[in-house]
């Protein structure tokens, strides 16, 4: 039996119970988003968080459709050919933005390896157009690695995001395992390419922890982001969508988590989050005004 055909048969503990969207909060963003005709990561991927944020009139967009080009093994976003882009799309994300009174603003995507830029210019004006509706708003941008393309890069950094996030995921030995199509030292190179980009945009990352890797491993990982320059880092607990993805190995314990931020701070790094709920986009605009 593979690891991805079945059940995690480690049991869920208790702090990992959240409560099932709803109340009026929830559906009325709910509602909103559907009538611009919008997807959220928040939705696709079934963030455990996605009641508090959406009862916090918070979301984080997904552009360039709800089709991966690539099956990474733990993500529950769709994968398959993708659409043909919305040129209109960017303008409906800054109009939602300015419906919903955000002032802070996260967008990401899905892989789009069919895209000879892999979205970038999308990417970039969609941060354009919110800038332009909404005076003053800050642009999280949470971008796949344009298959290191630093032209593309240079496209999204170009058009001025306040915080560029690109996930690490995992440590380089379950890459093949975790993220096939993706590559570790690319994605390092991303970071690096941000952190040197002089255009003083604080690059950011993310691991999950759960799907099999070491305390050393951990440690190396995060060695190694802090050196190619990234500031901000979350740390969260894999949790497995469902039977067809990769299982939880492990569970971390809350204190464990609370373990790697200091560990993480120790290194070097700006702002942590640490937390079995913790995802990229999760309290973004927290973490960003604590580094201001």
């Amino acid at each position: 039996m593979s690891m991805s055909d079945h059940k995690s048969t480690v049991p869920k503990p208790a702090w990992l119970r959240r409560r099932l969207p709803s109340g009026p909060d929830f559906e009325k963003l709910n509602h909103m988003i559907q009538k611009g005709r919008l997807n959220t990561v928040c939705q696709e991927a079934k963030c455990p968080n996605m009641w508090e944020c959406f009862s916090h009139k918070t979301a984080t967009f997904l552009i360039l459709g709800n089709q991966c080009t690539r099956n990474c093994r733990f993500c529950a976003v769709a994968h398959g050919p993708a659409d043909p882009l919305d040129p209109e799309e960017p303008m409906r994300v800054a109009q939602a933005v300015l419906r919903m009174n955000l002032k802070y603003v996260v967008v990401t995507s899905v892989t789009r390896d069919d895209l000879p830029d892999g979205g970038a210019t999308h990417f970039a004006e969609t941060i354009r157009q919110i800038k332009l509706m909404i005076p003053g708003s800050q642009v999280e941008v949470l971008i796949p690695d344009f298959k290191g393309s630093a032209e593309a890069l240079s496209t999204v950094l170009d058009a001025g995001p306040d915080v560029l996030n690109h996930n690490i995921e995992t440590v380089a030995r379950l890459y093949k395992t975790v993220r096939p199509g993706a590559v570790y030292e690319r994605s390092l190179a991303l970071i690096q390419r941000v952190a040197d980009s002089g255009k003083n945009i604080p690059p950011k990352s993310g691991l999950m922890l759960g799907l099999g890797e070491n305390d050393p491993e951990i440690r190396q990982t995060l060695q190694e982001l802090h050196q190619a320059g990234c500031r901000f880092l979350t740390l969260g607990q894999y949790l497995q969508p469902s039977r067809n993805h990769l299982p939880v190995i492990r569970f971390i314990d809350p204190e464990e988590f609370l373990g790697w931020k200091k560990i993480a701070e120790e290194i070097g790094f700006e702002r942590v989050a640490s937390g079995p709920f913790v995802r990229s986009s999760y309290h973004a605009k927290d973490l960003y005004d604590s580094s201001k």
